[in-house]
């Protein structure tokens, strides 16, 4: 039985008649248990629950169902299309779907070894299913409770997607786990997150961003014990807006679907744009060739559904993200190895870097840097970026004088939007 335990629904903190308010829906902590406690007498013995993970509580009581049941649960995400919703649903092997009602599923597959299954967004080819165990997640969440002195007398409000680590893991699981109120805001709008009288807040960079052009909402975040970043680099710019218009220094983590939470800034340490922090305890990091974060430790996944091994013999899993540690420890993450490391010329670019650099200029709001083709330098350094009253002549000069020349993008692309997806990030497989 594969089983995370959530002591909020044992009583252990007593309980509040809104303990878990998703939009304008609230329920008790006990009626919560009751309700997935009958769901989980239902779905007894399913090789798996796939639970279409709406912003609502009904994905929350499916999925606590699933736990409580020792079922894996599969959340599919709001959005899907149904080409990844067939995919999902046959790789996975879950035999029932919640979706409003509980419909049974033909499956032939066998049981998923996990308590949850996340699916990845599918950049490289179909999405694969990321098998995590109930200890991963228990240990996650209490070293991060012990890293932002996380306690029951918080109340944690988002507006997070409910089928990803940030939303789903954190922004739920965490709450039951660690006792704290809930207030799920339904979407992530500046005038709900502004409205909830919360003590810790998590967000995206997007969201964070917006908050810091509503003066309003951001003044309304001042009172807040802690805001956590995360799911995409916070830009300069928006860590420094953050700490003057709302008046809190940002905490800042990094994570995978496939690693959970490994690497964060603490509530009573040091916070610096850019850096996402020193490892959790017993995670262990180190790089690899070309500057590639490896890590280790007790929160990694089990394996992916139907894949080869995720991990080495000794344990190491390669993220794909390009790294720096600097001599205390502190962790910079500067790209996707696939993506974002660009070779021009015979120099090796961080996109980050250059995208900070687009970002400083007062005229841009949105920069987005990739490595394109060249017959000469090998890949040449391509801006998308958007922006007010700038032409691309004067970007590529704003660049040239903040960084090595060598750094400047060739040719900038002026847009009205950059392509993201549901948790902020740029998808620049479509740039």
């Amino acid at each position: 039985m594969d089983e995370l335990r959530l002591p909020a629904l044992e009583g252990r903190y007593g309980d509040h008649p809104d303990a878990v308010r998703v939009g304008d829906a609230a329920i008790s902590w006990e009626a919560l248990r009751d309700k997935a406690d009958a769901l989980a007498r239902r779905i007894a013995g399913a090789t798996g629950l796939a639970v279409h993970a709406t912003p609502s509580l009904d994905t929350v009581t499916a999925v606590v169902a699933g736990l409580r049941a020792g079922v894996p649960v599969v959340p599919v995400p709001a959005d899907v299309g149904d080409a990844e919703r067939a995919h999902i649903l046959a790789d996975s092997g879950a035999s029932l779907w919640a979706d409003g009602a509980l419909t049974e599923l033909p499956t032939h597959n066998t049981r998923p070894d996990a308590a949850l299954v996340l699916y990845t967004s599918g950049t490289t080819g179909p999405p694969k299913g990321v098998l995590l165990g109930a200890e991963a997640l228990a240990y996650d969440l209490d070293a991060l409770a012990r890293a932002w002195q996380w306690t029951p007398d918080d109340t944690l409000v988002h507006g997070l997607p409910l089928y990803h680590v940030h939303g789903l893991v954190l922004g739920v699981l965490g709450a039951l786990r660690i006792g704290s109120r809930l207030v799920h805001t339904g979407r992530p709008t500046t005038a709900a997150y502004a409205a909830a009288n919360g003590s810790l807040y998590f967000g995206v960079p997007t969201v964070w961003s917006r908050i810091c052009a509503d003066p309003a909402a951001a003044a309304a975040l001042r009172p807040a014990r802690l805001l956590v970043s995360g799911s995409a680099a916070l830009p300069a710019a928006v860590f420094e807006a953050m700490s003057v218009q709302c008046g809190h220094t940002p905490v800042e983590r990094y994570g995978m679907t496939e690693t959970l939470i490994t690497v964060s800034a603490r509530a009573d340490g040091p916070r610096r744009a850019g850096a996402v922090g020193t490892p959790l305890p017993g995670i262990q990091t180190r790089l690899g060739a070309d500057g590639e974060l490896f890590v280790r430790g007790p929160t990694l996944l089990r394996g992916y559904r139907n894949q080869p091994p995720a991990t080495g013999p000794d344990g190491w899993f390669a993220t794909g993200d390009i790294a720096e540690i600097e001599p205390d420890g502190t962790h910079r993450i500067v790209g996707r190895a696939s993506v974002d490391l660009i070779k021009s010329g015979g120099y090796r670019v961080g996109a980050g870097e250059v995208e900070e650099a687009l970002l400083a200029h007062p005229g841009v709001r949105e920069a987005a840097v990739v490595g394109a083709p060249h017959p000469d330098l090998g890949q040449e350094i391509v801006a998308y970026v958007v922006a007010d009253g700038v032409s691309e002549a004067t970007l590529i000069e704003f660049v040239a004088a903040r960084l090595a020349r060598h750094k400047r993008p060739r040719r900038v692309h002026l847009r009205d939007a950059l392509p993201r997806n549901a948790l902020g990030k740029v998808r620049k497989q479509l740039l």
